[in-house]
């Protein structure tokens, strides 16, 4: 039997291939995805399926139809498109759907997005757990029993979304009226190459590609916009080129990472806070979620707009549920993922880049002057330090600062401390013997102080 605790995540499968799983095992995943991703209890009647351009891509999306339709679901194949291009199809059709990625992981990596109709996610808790049991069942006995008496095989359409997709998001952020904008866009070879070039077309947008061939093998950088040595290139074509700005996406196109007119990296955070603004524009007294290493100015502007914030942990499953459970318009992370009512509460990164396009072309001021009112706090960034004991040394931290005056401790996700000038929040690695530790402060001074504080009580020995 296959070892699938390597392979199925916390959210998704990933792993190596062939190593670790391949087209056989695809092909008993779609069977099993197509048996729990069915209304009640009955399995799926038809699937949407789509893959990025890894070299392992196609073979193992096939394999998964495969599996799907011979439990009876009609398999609709969308081909090459970014993860959301494959929820805009699983909204707009109404179909359980599964992308083929491993977004930013190298090239021997690939791993399945999966989600029920409506682009609602999957997860541990929502059906992967038994989704995995029945493909460990059906390898132990050399696959799966036969469809029960009446359910034929499934048919194998193909249909292309990505005008629909691009087209439906240029309805949520009207673009044809802002002034005329020069954007450096890094693909990093992955599916941005794809969508982007549609998404913007007819615009008043100048376009200067960076990477766009689609190569799995990744051949010029890391497709990791959050790792600072990843936007090298976009930093410098900007400031080459004297672009407006410039924008980096992740493998799969579903993270969207933006510099401004300096070439100087945009926080994610002030991204969620202006993306807020806008949305609460178009929604009055809207809720809006932030997971809760956002920057305190997220909050801030929220409520400077009428909105009502909400604080969640990391993760697109709890942002997904709080936003479906809240009517939540919109919802950031600090790790550039940006989720919208308008688009089933999924994330696409390419939605966030579009309102950063209208936010600057609707006015006339540089981007560095525009996010200034977004971004008001100095910052550590994420710190990860390696430790022997994750919660010893969360216990060692919890321990020197429950007792301070002004001081508050909240666990919702790690520890997070609080002062009137200063917060830091100290989690463990889901997949890693690491702590990360984030630090915001009024100055950079007391980021620093506080940060080197912290790092000196988890890095003893």
């Amino acid at each position: 039997m296959p070892d699938l605790s390597q392979i199925v995540k916390a959210y998704d499968v990933r792993g190596v291939v062939p190593d670790q799983w391949d087209e056989e095992l695809a092909r008993l995943f779609g069977a099993a995805f197509a048996e729990v991703a069915g209304d009640g209890d009955a399995p799926a009647g038809g699937v949407v399926i789509g893959h990025d351009m890894r070299p392992s891509s196609p073979g193992l999306a096939r394999a998964f139809a495969e599996g799907a339709a011979s439990r009876g679901a009609d398999v609709t194949a969308i081909g090459l498109c970014s993860t959301d291009q494959l929820y805009y199809a699983s909204g707009a059709l109404g179909l359980p759907g599964a992308m083929f990625t491993a977004s930013h992981n190298p090239a021997r990596y690939n791993g399945i997005k999966m989600c029920r109709a409506g682009a609602a996610p999957i997860g541990q808790d929502s059906g992967l757990a038994e989704i995995r049991a029945l493909v460990e069942r059906w390898a132990d006995a050399g696959g799966p029993p036969a469809p029960v008496a009446g359910v034929g095989e499934g048919a194998l359409t193909e249909r292309d979304t990505l005008r629909d997709y691009a087209a439906h998001l240029r309805t949520l952020v009207p673009l044809e009226d802002i002034r005329p904008l020069r954007v450096v866009v890094d693909a990093g070879n992955g599916m941005g190459g794809h969508t982007v070039p549609t998404v913007l077309e007819g615009l008043p947008v100048t376009l200067d590609a960076m990477y766009f061939e689609l190569d799995g093998t990744f051949p010029n950088h890391e497709a990791n916009p959050l790792d600072p040595a990843n936007i090298v290139d976009l930093r410098a074509r900007v400031r080459e080129t004297g672009a407006d700005l410039g924008l980096a996406f992740d493998g799969d196109a579903d993270r969207c990472f933006v510099v401004d007119e300096r070439g100087e990296p945009v926080s994610p955070s002030a991204v969620t806070a202006l993306v807020a603004a806008r949305e609460l524009a178009k929604h009055p007294g809207g809720t809006i979620i932030h997971n809760l290493i956002t920057s305190r100015a997220v909050a801030e502007v929220v409520r400077e707009h009428g909105g009502t914030p909400v604080r969640t942990r990391v993760g697109h499953s709890f942002i997904k549920a709080e936003m479906a459970r809240s009517g939540a318009v919109f919802g950031g992370e600090h790790s550039a993922h940006y989720y919208f009512r308008d688009f089933w509460n999924a994330d696409t990164g390419m939605l966030a880049a579009l309102h950063v396009l209208a936010a600057l072309g609707e006015q006339d001021r540089p981007l560095s002057a525009l996010v200034a009112e977004y971004d008001r706090y100095p910052s550590s960034g994420e710190v990860n330090s390696t430790v022997a004991d994750q919660a010893a040394s969360l216990a060692t931290v919890r321990e020197a600062y429950g007792d301070r005056p002004g001081v508050e401790l909240d666990e919702l996700d790690g520890l997070t401390v609080s002062a009137a000038d200063w917060w830091f929040n100290l989690r463990a690695s889901n997949t890693e013997p690491l702590l990360r530790l984030n630090v915001e402060a009024d100055d950079a001074a007391t980021v620093a102080k506080v940060r080197d504080e912290v790092l000196g009580l988890i890095r003893i020995g």
